[in-house]
């Protein structure tokens, strides 16, 4: 069974996604780990989140860029 991991409706955060269950958004990932935070760092003050959606949305992330890699610009 495959649990969803990202949501996104209008009546939460105006239709920003964010992970399933929660109110936090998932480009906060992204940007707390661009900044120079720690994975850690991030599940410490977002204790919605669990390890496990974080780990999976930055697979997916991932995923996602070797899929389109030739579409990806610097």
């Amino acid at each position: 069974m495959t649990e969803l991991l990202i949501t996104h409706k209008s009546t939460i955060l105006g239709g920003t996604p964010v992970f399933a269950g929660t109110r936090v958004p998932v480009r906060y990932l992204f940007e707390w780990l661009e900044g120079g935070e720690t994975l850690e760092w991030f599940l410490d003050n977002y204790p919605s989140v669990t390890r496990e959606q974080a780990v999976a949305a930055l697979r997916q992330a991932g995923a996602a860029l070797d899929n389109n890699a030739n579409e990806v610009a610097v």
